[in-house]
């Protein structure tokens, strides 16, 4: 079994700058295949926006996708690891948080991968049910 979460996150993490409109996100988000983007000022990690991000904060709200940014909705200070974390510290952040997508950071602070609860299933119980799941490729 992995013990850093190096091992199991998935690298290269899909960014935005805040201002970056909520349209041109979900664009993004849809030609990458990926539920959720880092959301960044410069290099420094200032939120994380997931598809249910925009739909609840502005699809249901009746904003526009176009005018709106993420860095009006994106969740502000996101909880996120370490390279050097372990997976079970991964876990507890997760629960602890009520999170499912943690950003990874490299020592000098940069985003360098995400690790979802999906990876962490399969990493900690190969044989489960869930495990199985996160493991298939999604249908489309």
């Amino acid at each position: 079994m992995a013990e850093s979460i190096q091992d199991v996150m998935t690298p290269h993490p899909f960014l935005a700058d805040v201002k970056t409109s909520v349209a041109e996100a979900a664009k993004i988000m849809k030609d990458a295949d990926v539920g959720s983007l880092i959301v960044l000022k410069g290099e420094a990690v200032r939120g994380m926006v997931t598809d249910r991000d925009i739909v609840i904060r502005v699809v249901a709200e009746g904003r526009d996708a176009r005018a709106t940014t993420l860095g009006e909705i994106c969740s502000q200070e996101p909880v996120m690891v370490s390279l050097h974390d372990t997976v079970e510290q991964a876990v507890e952040m997760m629960q602890t948080n009520a999170v499912r997508r943690l950003p990874v950071l490299d020592d000098d602070g940069r985003a360098v991968g995400i690790v979802s609860l999906g990876d962490l299933a399969v990493e900690l119980d190969r044989a489960s049910a869930l495990g199985d799941i996160s493991a298939a490729p999604p249908k489309r």
